[in-house]
């Protein structure tokens, strides 16, 4: 009687392992790609679902975005200038059966590629598109490596380059380079005021010239001005024009 019992303890244990290896739980950002004798056949979840134990073997594979940084790389510039660039990759799986069956290891595939494209498109570009372009550079990277891991059924949303480093030789020349190019738009500026500065002298030179009248204006004007300070001596000079005015009452009299 007690070996039947032990018989049957054993046979409940055993079911229950079997069901264990039967029945698979697949989250919801998940899927479980299915092989049977070593072909596939798909993928399936999220939720419960029975496999055949010893006969099907289950791989999951998480869809979730995977956010990776990509390590500094030394890369030469167009222009022969050596800098040090970081990035991080967003990317997720598309296609579960792809990313299980064509590529051994998609994350670690992922971040070769980007290490490598990284290299390759900074080194094809010059210092200043690096600097000052750098959106146009992240969609040309995403671009590339997006066509790379298409096959494996990785889908690339973002590259981003985060830090660009340079030697301390090129970061004083550049601040050098940056004063001179403000020292040369203030004597631009400098320059184009005084332009038209002089041009509106000569145009109120001109009409001075036009209108004789207009300089005494501009005589009890100027008085005016000084006048308000009250801590001056004023000497006021006497128009010319006052003079030819009794010049001409003489000649009249004569």
């Amino acid at each position: 009687m007690e070996g039947y019992i032990v018989w049957i303890i054993v046979a409940v244990i055993v079911v229950l392992i079997v069901i264990s290896m039967a029945v698979k739980i697949v989250t919801e950002y998940e899927r479980g790609v299915i092989f049977r004798l070593g072909r596939l056949v798909g993928a399936r979840g999220p939720g419960l679902f029975v496999i055949i134990p010893f006969i099907d073997r289950m791989v999951k594979v998480d869809l979730r975005v995977v956010t990776m940084d990509v390590p500094s790389q030394e890369v030469i510039t167009r222009d022969n200038v050596t800098v040090r660039v970081n990035a991080v990759v967003y990317f997720r799986v598309v296609d579960p059966e792809s990313s299980v069956v064509k590529v051994l290891d998609h994350i670690r595939a992922t971040s070769q590629i980007s290490q490598t494209t990284l290299r390759n498109v900074l080194g094809q570009s010059e210092l200043d598109e690096l600097l000052t372009k750098r959106e146009k550079l992240n969609q040309m990277l995403q671009k590339i490596i997006d066509e790379h891991t298409d096959p494996w059924g990785v889908k690339v949303s973002t590259v981003e380059i985060k830090e660009v480093e340079l030697a301390e030789e090129m970061k004083r020349s550049m601040a050098a380079q940056a004063e001179a190019e403000r020292e040369r738009r203030a004597k631009i500026i400098h320059a184009e005021g005084e332009l038209q500065a002089s041009e509106k002298l000569a145009q109120a030179a001109a009409i001075i010239g036009r209108e004789p009248s207009a300089i005494q204006l501009r005589f009890l004007s100027t008085l005016t001005e000084i006048a308000s300070e009250k801590n001056s001596t004023i000497i006021f000079p006497i128009p010319m024009e006052f003079l030819r005015a009794f010049g001409q009452k003489a000649d009249e009299k004569k």
